[in-house]
């Protein structure tokens, strides 16, 4: 019964199509090759980037590292490299404590192969087919 309620409010309320399920393993790859979306873009300007640094906290923990079509790619400067572990575990900002969110494959990424974490379709594919096929079989029937 909770799952249902849960479900309920990610997909109807929030909108949302997955949820999180595991636990980090600490392999550090997701501060690497960082993709940062503000107000609906992309970054991929240095000069928008340093504008950002004075309204967040968490953009000073940003180095920019490349650039490809999609945008600038960064890198957090709290990864320990050694250790493949944060600097400020405990305080890390809400982003990271989130990660990974929905939106991350909106933007064209993924987890790495070797990820803890895993998103699961809040509704099944069997579900939605289901669904699929109920319509189809009243549209067949009664127009």
């Amino acid at each position: 019964m909770i799952s249902v309620i849960k479900k309920f409010i990610l997909s109807k309320l929030f909108g949302r199509k997955y949820y999180r399920t595991g636990k980090c393993n600490a392999c550090g790859k997701c501060c690497t090759q960082i993709y940062v979306k503000h107000f609906r873009h992309v970054l991929c300007d240095e000069k928008e980037f340093e504008k950002l640094k004075y309204l967040h906290r968490f953009y000073t923990y940003l180095k920019v590292i490349g650039k490809d079509d999609t945008g600038l790619i960064f890198e957090c400067t709290n990864l320990d490299k050694t250790t493949g572990k944060c600097k400020i575990h405990k305080k890390r900002p809400g982003i990271c404590r989130r990660y990974p969110q929905e939106e991350l494959f909106s933007m064209g990424g993924a987890l790495s192969d070797n990820c803890g974490y895993k998103m699961e379709p809040i509704i099944s594919f069997s579900d939605v087919l289901k669904k699929q096929r109920k319509k189809s079989l009243k549209t067949l029937f009664f127009n």
